[in-house]
């Protein structure tokens, strides 16, 4: 009874039914392919134009010991925002949750995939919108409650070439006003809100707003909702537009707007 409870337990964070005979029946871990939709952190990973320091890794030892065993250490730094993260509600609204308040269900679920990748090639100011959404529906049906909305835009394909990944490869304040790349638009982002309640949404862009946004206004709906974001992901292009499960975990840092994110993908292999 006890080990029974206990994979019951177990499996309740996968959305799995468990509670009585009409309940759906209990199932393994998805199986499938699995796509690491995450870029390496190394001296090439791409941090927004202002941020203070991008990654850095100061090897500590390294070799064979007096003991006769071989024996490395590292250490890192980054900033929160840059390479495949998470970007946590508090973000861009006080008083929502940090990285450490997120409840981990956000970080796992089925995927919903929107393909922007032609209209992207042509304007790399491209917003996703509401009739892009809406499109998706049409083909393939409501986006479900508690999916995780993937939008992608072919822009992971140019990393880790910041000037054509961000539009330039300058630093500072004055390096903003050039960045083109394509996001969501903030009016999608409040249909999503109000209509289509998401675990999170994720792009494999810098950003969930275009580069030549000002205001952040799609960070601001879809934050002051707790939805988070994943941003800089990759291989979108070897998920289908449905049917794939998420699993996207961030480091665990107290108090932080922002994390390292490995995310992968797990994609049912077709059937014959």
């Amino acid at each position: 009874m006890r080990s029974s409870l206990v994979l019951c337990a177990t499996l309740s964070l996968f959305a799995i039914g468990c509670s009585g005979p009409s309940a759906t029946p209990p199932t393994a871990f998805p199986a499938g392919d699995v796509v690491d939709l995450s870029h390496a952190y190394d001296e090439q990973t791409i941090f927004w134009p202002t941020a203070a320091e991008g990654f850095k890794l100061r090897h500590d030892a390294e070799g064979m010991t007096p003991a006769g065993f071989y024996y490395a250490a590292n250490s890192f730094s980054t900033a929160e925002h840059g390479g495949t993260h998470l970007d946590a509600p508090v973000h861009f609204a006080q008083g929502h949750p940090s990285v450490d308040q997120i409840p981990v269900e956000r970080f796992l679920g089925l995927a919903v995939v929107v393909d922007v990748t032609a209209q992207s090639a042509e304007n790399p100011d491209y917003q996703v919108s509401i009739g892009d959404l809406e499109r998706v529906e049409r083909e393939q049906g409501p986006i479900p409650r508690d999916a995780i909305l993937l939008l992608r835009t072919g822009f992971s394909q140019r990393w880790p070439d910041a000037a054509r990944y961000l539009g330039t490869a300058e630093k500072g304040e004055q390096a903003a006003a050039k960045l083109h790349f394509p996001g969501l638009h903030p009016d999608a982002a409040r249909w999503l809100v109000a209509n289509r309640p998401v675990k999170a949404i994720g792009i494999d862009t810098a950003s969930i707003d275009y580069g030549q946004s000002t205001l952040f206004e799609t960070h601001r709906a879809l934050y002051a909702a707790d939805v988070p974001a994943f941003e800089n992901l990759t291989a979108l292009d070897r998920l289908p537009s449905r049917g794939a499960f998420i699993v996207a975990l961030p480091m665990k840092i107290a108090h932080g707007t922002g994390a390292p994110l490995r995310a992968v993908a797990i994609v049912p292999k077709s059937r014959s």
